[in-house]
Formats: C-alpha cells, structure tokens, sequence
C-alpha cells in the first residue's frame, strides 16, 4: 500500500485519525558498515518500509559517519517517492549538507562523539546558535523539527525560536517501562501529555520518539496531540526475527489500534 507523500508533508492539522509513522533506517546501515561493501541497503529498507505502511524515512547523518553516509543521504532523497526527515546536529556542516539535498524536514538533535545514540533533548533554552539554524533552514522550505525533553520550559523555548515541530524525548518513558516501574511510568507519560499538549497550544506540530517498541508504543500512540511517531531501532532490531516489513506491519498496527481506541473512549456518548 502506497502513501501520499503530501499526507506526510502538510502542514495543515492532520485528523486525529491517522496518527503517522517515520521510519528510521540508520541501524541497517550500522550492520553494513560492520563488516563494509553494500549490504544491507539503507535504500531497500526504506522501500520495504514504504510497502509496510510508513509514512516517511527518517535518516540521522552524523558528525562521525557512524551509520548513515553522505551518499546514502543523496540517494534517498533523489530515488524515494516516500519524504525524508533528516536528523542532523546543527554544525555548519550538516547545514550545508541540509541545504544542498533539501530534505522534506530536518530535526535538529543533540550530538556528542562518544555516545552510543543520542541521549537527551536539545538545550533549546537561550540558544542564539539554533535560533539562526532553524531560520536557515526554514528560508529553503525545509519543516524544522526539534528534538527536546518533555518539558513545559523546552516546549516554550522551541516556540519562541521559531521551530515548525518539536519531537517529544520519549526515552525516558521507555527506560521506566524497562524497568517494571509503574509509579515512574505514570510520571513520564503524564510528563509527555503535558507538553505534548503544551506544544500544541502554542501551535507546534508534536512528534515523539526514541526507544519505543511494541509493548510501550501504544500510550504514546494514544496522546491525542501527537500526531507522527519516529521508530527505528527497534524496528531493525526486530527485523531480525520476523523480517523488516513484519514488524513495521505489526508496528502500524498497534499504532492504528491504540489511537483509534483512544479516540472511541474520547467520542461524546450517543443519546
């Protein structure tokens, strides 16, 4: 099944109803770059996600080339008829490398070499710097997203700098789900409620991600606010398994199901 890619790419409110899911294929090209070559294709993995049901690709080119590679950056934008959200640190570099292949939209995320996977939220709060990326990228029709903390203070700074999206941190709410701590759960869930509804009322298109799999997706699927989850890691992980196209299948499943689930229990009882 095909999606549009102006579902993806409007910026107009998007119904309830369709809660949307990017892909993110850097860990296909962690396992290639292991052992070098071609294998496995960060390409052919986006089309299978396409076929799966995603909405759009999501690729994070690093400072340090860990995963995603430059030339993996141009062939996706050029051959995917899916959009391409590029997650990128805001360096001179990456800006560039942004403004040269113009991607659908770039979510600005924190960068530090020695981590395994980026570990937190933007510090969006005073930030001179971010405030000149995200104007620059937005003069060459490029959607800004950034990447914070479900915080009500990140929320406001990521208004006043001007961003078209923020993208809620849920790793947190993730690591207490890893845990069995249904006390801290609660808190983070409660956390992205507010600022996913914060975010909105400041008129900030809502994301979440980060470490989402199937049994904690469907909370966060279920915050009326969000309307565009971003999954990868666990995707390819479970790829592993039960094939790639399986489990974004499953994936969109359990997405569809809790949003539409949450909606019935928020529709007014009928007379």
């Amino acid at each position: 099944m095909t999606r549009s890619p102006e579902i993806f790419a409007s910026t107009e409110p998007q119904p309830a109803t369709h809660l949307r899911l990017g892909v993110n294929i850097d860990h296909v090209a962690t396992i290639r770059n292991a052992r070098g070559g071609r294998h496995p294709d960060p390409l052919r993995a986006a089309h299978l996600a396409l076929a799966a049901g995603a909405d759009g690709i999501t690729a994070h080119l690093r400072e340090d080339r860990r995963h995603i590679s430059d030339h993996d950056i141009a062939r996706l934008k050029h051959e995917l008829t899916l959009p391409l959200n590029l997650e990128m640190a805001a360096t001179e570099e990456m800006l560039a490398i942004a403004l040269r292949h113009v991607p659908h939209a770039c979510c600005l995320v924190p960068e530090k070499r020695e981590e395994r996977t980026t570990e937190g939220g933007l510090n969006v709060e005073g930030s001179n710097h971010l405030q000149r990326s995200v104007a620059t990228l937005q003069a060459a029709g490029i959607r800004v997203s950034l990447f914070i903390e479900p915080e009500l203070g990140a929320v406001a700074a990521a208004a006043r700098l001007g961003a078209d999206i923020v993208e809620l941190h849920t790793g947190a709410y993730c690591e207490r789900a890893l845990q069995d701590d249904p006390a801290g759960l609660q808190r983070e869930l409660e956390r992205l409620n507010r600022a996913a509804a914060e975010a909105a009322a400041a008129g900030l298109e809502v994301h979440a991600g980060h470490g989402l799999t199937f049994n904690t997706v469907a909370a966060v699927a279920r915050l009326p606010q969000v309307v565009e989850l971003n999954i990868g890691h666990f995707l390819v992980g479970e790829a592993i398994f039960s094939g790639l196209g399986p489990a974004i299948r499953r994936m969109r499943t359990l997405m569809d199901e809790a949003r539409h689930g949450a909606q019935r229990e928020r529709a007014p009882a009928t007379p």
